[in-house]
Protein backbone atom coordinates (compact mmCIF):
# COMPACT_ATOMS: atom_id res chain seq x y z
CA UNK A 1 0.00 0.00 0.00
CA UNK A 2 1.13 3.52 -0.68
CA UNK A 3 1.46 6.05 2.11
CA UNK A 4 -1.56 7.91 0.71
CA UNK A 5 -3.69 4.77 0.80
CA UNK A 6 -2.55 3.95 4.35
CA UNK A 7 -3.70 7.41 5.43
CA UNK A 8 -7.06 6.94 3.69
CA UNK A 9 -7.54 3.50 5.25
CA UNK A 10 -6.67 4.75 8.74
CA UNK A 11 -9.00 7.76 8.50
CA UNK A 12 -11.89 5.63 7.20
CA UNK A 13 -11.31 3.08 9.95
CA UNK A 14 -11.28 5.72 12.67
CA UNK A 15 -14.22 7.75 11.36
CA UNK A 16 -16.51 4.73 11.31
CA UNK A 17 -15.26 3.64 14.71
CA UNK A 18 -15.81 7.07 16.32
CA UNK A 19 -19.41 7.16 15.11
CA UNK A 20 -20.21 3.62 16.25
CA UNK A 21 -18.40 3.93 19.60
CA UNK A 22 -19.86 7.31 20.50
CA UNK A 23 -23.42 6.19 19.88
CA UNK A 24 -23.04 2.88 21.70
CA UNK A 25 -21.25 4.19 24.80
CA UNK A 26 -23.47 7.24 25.13
CA UNK A 27 -26.44 4.87 25.09
CA UNK A 28 -24.97 2.56 27.76
CA UNK A 29 -23.35 5.09 30.14
CA UNK A 30 -24.38 8.24 31.95
CA UNK A 31 -22.10 10.31 29.69
CA UNK A 32 -23.60 12.33 26.85
CA UNK A 33 -22.93 12.09 23.14
CA UNK A 34 -20.88 15.31 23.17
CA UNK A 35 -18.63 14.16 26.00
CA UNK A 36 -18.20 10.70 24.52
CA UNK A 37 -17.77 12.07 21.01
CA UNK A 38 -14.99 14.42 22.09
CA UNK A 39 -13.25 11.62 23.98
CA UNK A 40 -13.45 9.31 20.98
CA UNK A 41 -12.11 11.97 18.63
CA UNK A 42 -9.06 12.35 20.89
CA UNK A 43 -8.67 8.58 21.16
CA UNK A 44 -9.09 8.40 17.40
CA UNK A 45 -6.26 10.85 16.80
CA UNK A 46 -4.02 8.80 19.09
CA UNK A 47 -5.14 5.62 17.36
CA UNK A 48 -4.61 7.15 13.91
CA UNK A 49 -0.94 7.80 14.62
CA UNK A 50 -0.57 4.37 16.24
CA UNK A 51 -2.42 2.75 13.32
CA UNK A 52 -0.05 4.12 10.72
CA UNK A 53 3.06 3.18 12.71
CA UNK A 54 1.79 -0.22 13.81
CA UNK A 55 0.53 -1.27 10.36
CA UNK A 56 3.80 -0.25 8.73
CA UNK A 57 5.73 -2.33 11.30
CA UNK A 58 3.30 -5.25 10.96
CA UNK A 59 3.63 -5.22 7.16
CA UNK A 60 7.43 -5.33 7.53
CA UNK A 61 7.13 -8.57 9.51
CA UNK A 62 4.28 -10.18 7.52
CA UNK A 63 5.23 -9.62 3.89
CA UNK A 64 2.83 -12.03 2.15
CA UNK A 65 0.08 -10.37 0.08
CA UNK A 66 -2.51 -8.85 2.40
CA UNK A 67 -5.36 -10.67 0.64
CA UNK A 68 -3.80 -13.99 1.71
CA UNK A 69 -3.72 -13.19 5.43
CA UNK A 70 -5.45 -15.86 7.45
CA UNK A 71 -7.94 -15.28 10.24
CA UNK A 72 -5.16 -16.19 12.69
CA UNK A 73 -2.87 -13.45 11.32
CA UNK A 74 -5.75 -10.95 11.29
CA UNK A 75 -6.61 -11.81 14.91
CA UNK A 76 -2.94 -11.38 15.89
CA UNK A 77 -2.91 -8.02 14.12
CA UNK A 78 -6.01 -6.83 16.00
CA UNK A 79 -4.78 -8.10 19.37
CA UNK A 80 -1.36 -6.47 19.14
CA UNK A 81 -2.78 -3.22 17.82
CA UNK A 82 -5.46 -2.89 20.50
CA UNK A 83 -3.12 -3.96 23.32
CA UNK A 84 -0.69 -1.20 22.42
CA UNK A 85 -3.48 1.33 22.12
CA UNK A 86 -4.88 0.44 25.57
CA UNK A 87 -1.59 1.44 27.17
CA UNK A 88 -2.17 4.94 25.80
CA UNK A 89 -5.91 5.28 26.36
CA UNK A 90 -6.66 4.04 29.90
CA UNK A 91 -5.15 7.13 31.61
CA UNK A 92 -7.01 9.41 29.19
CA UNK A 93 -10.37 7.71 29.78
CA UNK A 94 -9.97 7.84 33.57
CA UNK A 95 -9.14 11.54 33.50
CA UNK A 96 -11.67 12.60 30.83
CA UNK A 97 -14.66 10.82 32.36
CA UNK A 98 -13.52 11.42 35.95
CA UNK A 99 -13.67 7.73 36.76
CA UNK A 100 -11.32 5.43 38.63
CA UNK A 101 -8.49 3.70 36.82
CA UNK A 102 -10.23 0.39 37.51
CA UNK A 103 -13.41 1.60 35.81
CA UNK A 104 -11.35 3.02 32.94
CA UNK A 105 -9.61 -0.33 32.52
CA UNK A 106 -12.93 -2.20 32.50
CA UNK A 107 -14.39 0.32 30.03
CA UNK A 108 -11.31 0.15 27.82
CA UNK A 109 -11.26 -3.66 27.87
CA UNK A 110 -14.95 -3.72 26.90
CA UNK A 111 -14.34 -1.22 24.11
CA UNK A 112 -11.23 -3.08 23.00
CA UNK A 113 -13.07 -6.38 22.69
CA UNK A 114 -15.66 -4.71 20.48
CA UNK A 115 -13.00 -2.89 18.49
CA UNK A 116 -11.05 -6.10 17.95
CA UNK A 117 -14.06 -7.64 16.25
CA UNK A 118 -14.58 -4.43 14.26
CA UNK A 119 -10.88 -4.40 13.29
CA UNK A 120 -10.92 -7.92 11.87
CA UNK A 121 -14.14 -7.25 9.95
CA UNK A 122 -13.04 -3.82 8.69
CA UNK A 123 -9.64 -4.97 7.42
CA UNK A 124 -11.04 -8.12 5.81
CA UNK A 125 -13.69 -6.07 4.01
CA UNK A 126 -11.21 -3.33 3.08
CA UNK A 127 -8.63 -5.76 1.70
CA UNK A 128 -11.19 -7.68 -0.35
CA UNK A 129 -12.86 -4.54 -1.69
CA UNK A 130 -9.43 -3.10 -2.51
CA UNK A 131 -8.53 -6.25 -4.41
CA UNK A 132 -11.77 -6.08 -6.46
CA UNK A 133 -11.13 -2.41 -7.27
CA UNK A 134 -7.54 -3.18 -8.33
CA UNK A 135 -8.72 -6.00 -10.61
CA UNK A 136 -11.44 -3.81 -12.15
CA UNK A 137 -8.97 -1.01 -12.94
Amino acid sequence: MTKKERIFQAILFEALLVIISTLLLAAFTSHGIGEMGALFIIISLIALAWNMLFNWLFDQKFTAPRIERSLKIRALHATLFEGGLMLLTVPLIAWWLNITWWHAIIMDISMTLGVMIYTVIFHWCYDHLREKIKKAA
